[in-house]
């Protein structure tokens, strides 16, 4: 099976993530941010994840994605209830993060900005829906000390460093995602349980931590 994907899209992470925490062997590829090409061919709109079967067939959104591999084998490993508090907690921190993040990840060395033409489109589209990357990156001080003071509220809600509700659940895909997309980011403080609990998950899952990267 193949995974089309963007090394920086938490929502390719949650697709990767199924696959790592199941050992299983998945071909990774990709996509220019600009290739418009290949996702339509697949799955008739520009998106990712994509999971392409071993029959050919095309598969997009990420939970669908996860839950199809996980039940596969007929031993699933999401069993776990979810907390309506993580929700809450990744509802408050969406409404502000990605102008942290997004002008971040558009001078990061990923793959899919393999060209300038795939990095302008990447730019000329997010601009177009948060505002002027270098506008908001003057204002970054300000969201670090938000996601540090959003992290100690976190911290109180894990309980096990490799499922943050104690067994594997949807809110590990919804969290993890996140999580390693905050790695991207210099002077963020991490309090412990919250530092562990993404550690753990990314050796569980296979998805690298960006903090190599970290501007």
């Amino acid at each position: 099976m193949k995974l089309y994907i963007y090394e920086h899209c938490p929502f390719c992470v949650k697709a990767r993530m199924i696959f790592g925490l199941k050992n299983l062997p998945i071909e990774l590829v990709v996509m220019q941010n600009d290739d418009e090409a290949t996702p339509n061919k697949l799955v008739g709109q520009k998106t990712a994840p994509i999971l392409q079967k071993q029959d050919g067939s095309a598969m997009p959104e990420s939970m669908d994605i996860v839950r199809f591999v996980d039940q596969q084998d007929g031993e699933p490993l999401i069993v776990g209830k979810t907390n309506s508090a993580i929700n809450d907690w990744l509802r408050h921190i969406n409404g502000y993060v990605n102008k942290l993040l997004l002008p971040r990840i558009a001078e990061a060395p990923f793959a899919e900005f393999a060209t300038p033409e795939a990095r302008h489109y990447f730019r000329t589209k997010k601009q177009a829906s948060i505002g002027n990357f270098e506008e908001l990156m003057q204002h970054a001080p300000g969201f670090i000390k938000n996601v540090s003071e959003d992290l100690r509220q976190l911290d109180k809600l894990i309980v096990k460093p490799n499922a943050v509700n104690g067994e594997l659940s949807e809110d590990d895909f919804n969290l993890f995602p996140l999580l390693r997309s905050l790695t991207l980011v210099n002077g963020i403080e991490w309090p412990t349980r919250v530092a562990d609990y993404r550690d753990n998950m990314a050796k569980q899952t296979q998805v690298n931590l960006l903090s190599s990267i970290a501007q």
